[in-house]
């Protein structure tokens, strides 16, 4: 972190963070939404922990013991770009959904890093889908980790208003262009790849819901997680800008303490503060930010649910963490249709997320 004054973090950010509002669930919202399919796209080159392991001068067996990840995909540059990527797994997806990909009524890139400044990855996503001439909304949903649970909710909501049927929502990461080897934590953490969901009515007869979502920002927490470069703070001509400003920065132990605050507010307003009501869950698709997080996430006590697990053979693929959990859960067996689950997450900013579903 910068000792130029003007660049330090906000003078309340080593505070603690202190929830405040909401003391109650919140409404069954009752959507009638369902995924209707879900496709991945992992990058061909698998890199182990030892190879990185290697290159950082770290222990052999460091990243699985600290960070939880024994192998992660990296995407080739030029090549597997993430609009490529994404493609990828929209097209697996519609397939699952039985559909063509031109039957969708609107297209979300809900990804946590860019491809390009200019324009937005939704263009991007939708021409490399063979649809640049037709004419189907898309733009970007940018919630860091949690781009995929707001792009969610913002097609789950139209469609249960009637704007629209379908919505085609793709999360598609490309982490390893910007790690820091010199950060331990950093460079054994992060993997690259992509994940997409197809949203649509659900049938009548169907119990697919979406029922409450939580959503808790408490923007004391901005320099715990941070990419500096890139935007108009630090350009990359910027007088200030150094090589550092285009790697990500991230305070390990901090970010987990500052989530954990978060936890009491979105377990109440999801009505997750009862033993009982966390019991009728049958499953948990969490973002996977490290092995810490997740068992944080197991002590909560969820008795009857299943938590995927994607982290140690995928590494922590931002946010396409959730949808990456979301399609190896129903892929094998832990998520069933007409089974009740949520997701979960935290997000730089600092953010937390819960949304509890009927899948």
């Amino acid at each position: 972190m910068d000792t130029d004054s003007k660049d330090t973090a906000h003078p309340h950010a080593d505070q603690e963070l202190r929830p405040q509002g909401r003391h109650g669930p919140g409404p069954d919202l009752d959507w009638r939404v369902r995924i209707a399919g879900l496709g991945r796209y992992l990058p061909q080159r698998r890199v182990a922990s030892a190879e990185i392991e290697q290159r950082a001068g770290l222990p052999a067996g460091w990243s699985l013991h600290n960070s939880g990840v024994a192998f992660r995909h990296w995407a080739e540059p030029e090549r597997e770009r993430a609009s490529w990527m994404g493609a990828q797994a929209a097209r697996m997806a519609c397939e699952r959904a039985g559909i063509e990909v031109d039957s969708v009524d609107l297209i979300l890139n809900a990804s946590g890093s860019a491809e390009r400044a200019i324009p937005d990855g939704g263009p991007l996503l939708q021409r490399e889908l063979g649809l640049g001439r037709s004419g189907i909304p898309a733009l970007s949903v940018h919630a860091t980790c949690l781009s995929f649970v707001a792009a969610l909710e913002l097609a789950a909501e139209r469609i249960h208003h009637g704007r629209i049927e379908r919505a085609l929502i793709v999360s598609s990461e490309v982490a390893s262009v910007g790690l820091d080897f010199d950060n331990a934590e950093i460079c054994t953490l992060f993997g690259d790849g992509a994940a997409a969901a197809v949203l649509e009515r659900a049938p009548a007869d169907s119990a697919s819901r979406i029922h409450r979502i939580a959503w808790r920002t408490m923007g004391e927490g901005v320099e715990i997680t941070t990419l500096r470069g890139g935007g108009s703070w630090r350009p990359p001509t910027g007088p200030s800008t150094t090589p550092a400003d285009a790697l990500f920065s991230m305070q390990g132990q901090a970010a987990l303490r500052s989530g954990i605050r978060l936890v009491p507010y979105v377990m109440r307003t999801l009505g997750l503060d009862d033993a009982a009501a966390r019991a009728a869950l049958r499953w948990i698709a969490p973002h996977q930010a490290s092995r810490a997080a997740l068992d944080v996430i197991e002590q909560i006590g969820f008795t009857q649910a299943r938590m995927v697990r994607t982290l140690e053979h995928t590494g922590n693929c931002i946010a396409a963490s959730i949808p990456l959990a979301l399609e190896q859960g129903v892929r094998d067996g832990t998520i069933r249709r007409g089974d009740p689950g949520v997701l979960l997450g935290t997000g730089a900013g600092l953010s937390g997320v819960g949304l509890t579903m009927t899948y």
